[in-house]
């Protein structure tokens, strides 16, 4: 018998117990594909690190008590920033955003505080952040949901509320605005938490159940996962995760009978209990899958740094190399090496090099990168072109930058580049 292959053993099925199901089978075709970079969502990684560094600037700036920040408490946040320069040189940049000036009482000290647009756009992200509550409330406690106990330390949360869309203060707001979702509790070994109050069976379903539902038309039910694997029985497929593989991959035999095999296994919801499920089983790597999945369905832009998933490895009962997981499903996942760092996104969440449903907080900051952008190019005369028609010069600036993307979109966008399995399993970043 092949060493890579083994059988279905004995499964044992109940209506209350998935979870202790012990699935001894193995993908028949352990398949390692090379890496591939694709341009365009590098692309919108890299744009992206940028919106993202002046919105942490911006928000730094609204805390500070003075209304400023100087080139000294700033000299030391390039790394933290995720900035590829220094951040006075970046800030100096966005003349609409950032306006220098000397110190009051230190007239040799450089100081930074908002421009007049850049007050406009802080303004305008709290009324979507307002508008949006409902819906930053619910990925809240969807996280929560798919912890083991239900809670998660705040220096897990902190580094992922640009990706989570959670507003700067939401740390003291949304818990003193909803007692009955969340509370701070400490846990053993010291670390302040956020914990969920109560379990919300509305907000249980996942995303991929939720796919699966609008293209069957059907409901989900509690049962879902045991009816999914009665399907699998019959021979039919269980849950399918949407793929798009890198040109040619997909097309392979050998991927398409791994990936076939891959289907074919139950599918575990990452808001059920998984401590029951043999950790060395197929079944959990595909949970592995699913709860991945998930966690980045929930950030607003389909991504997140592959070190903020680290910081959950624990609570979301993620095995100790389950990074391995992003190069083994390529189809699912993309590793991107941009700005010294690692990221990973969900591929179906981008076509053509847009996001497939933006939310309304990303829209916002497409309209964030515009200011950036006119100011770059512009510099002293862009405030004057922009402050007076804001609306309709933003709206329009937004669309011929799509317009853009979707032009390179359609030059080739990967290519094939050797890059260690070593590199991707270590804890550097």
């Amino acid at each position: 018998m092949n060493s890579k292959a083994k059988f279905l053993d004995s499964v044992l099925l109940t209506k209350s117990s998935l979870h202790n199901l012990q699935h001894y089978r193995t993908i028949i075709a352990k398949v390692r594909l090379k890496w591939v970079k694709n341009r365009s969502l590098d692309h919108i990684i890299d744009v992206q690190t940028d919106i993202k560094a002046a919105s942490l600037i911006k928000d730094a700036i609204v805390r500070s008590p003075t209304g400023y920040l100087t080139s000294k408490s700033l000299a030391d946040s390039q790394k933290l920033l995720g900035l590829t320069v220094p951040t006075m040189r970046f800030m100096r940049r966005y003349p609409t955003l950032f306006e220098e000036y000397p110190h009051p009482k230190y007239p040799s000290l450089p100081c930074f505080k908002l421009a007049p647009l850049g007050k406009i756009m802080h303004d305008r992200e709290f009324k979507v952040f307002e508008e949006c509550e409902d819906d930053i409330v619910e990925r809240l406690c969807r996280l929560l949901m798919m912890t083991r106990n239900k809670m998660l330390p705040f220096q897990s949360l902190h580094p992922l509320k640009w990706d989570l869309g959670l507003p700067d203060d939401f740390d003291r707001i949304l818990i003193r605005k909803y007692p009955d979702h969340f509370r701070v509790v400490k846990e053993t070994s010291g670390l302040n938490c956020l914990k969920l109050v109560q379990w919300r069976e509305e907000y249980s379903v996942s995303m991929l159940q939720k796919m699966n539902e609008k293209s069957t038309g059907g409901s989900i039910d509690g049962n879902s996962d045991i009816s999914s694997y009665r399907e699998f029985k019959r021979g039919k497929s269980a849950l399918e995760f949407p793929m798009s593989f890198p040109r040619g991959y997909g097309a392979q035999k050998k991927v398409k009978a791994w990936m076939d095999e891959f289907h074919k296994l139950p599918y575990i919801s990452p808001y059920e209990d998984s401590r029951g499920i043999d950790p060395n089983s197929e079944l959990m790597e595909k949970r592995v899958v699913g709860v991945l999945h998930e966690l980045l369905g929930l950030t607003i832009y389909k991504k997140t740094k592959r070190n903020y998933l680290r910081c959950m490895r624990e609570e979301l009962n993620l095995p100790h190399k389950f990074t391995r997981i992003f190069t083994r499903y390529p189809g699912i996942f993309y590793l991107s090496l941009k700005c010294k760092t690692t990221t990973v996104a969900l591929r179906e969440g981008y076509r053509r090099g847009r996001l497939v449903d933006p939310h309304p907080l990303a829209r916002h900051r497409d309209k964030l990168h515009y200011v950036m952008r006119t100011g770059l190019i512009y510099r002293n005369k862009a405030t004057d072109m922009m402050m007076h028609n804001l609306d309709s010069l933003v709206d329009k600036g937004v669309e011929e930058d799509a317009g853009e993307e979707e032009e390179e979109s359609d030059e080739e966008e990967e290519e094939e580049v050797e890059v260690s399995d070593e590199y991707f399993d270590s804890d550097e970043d």
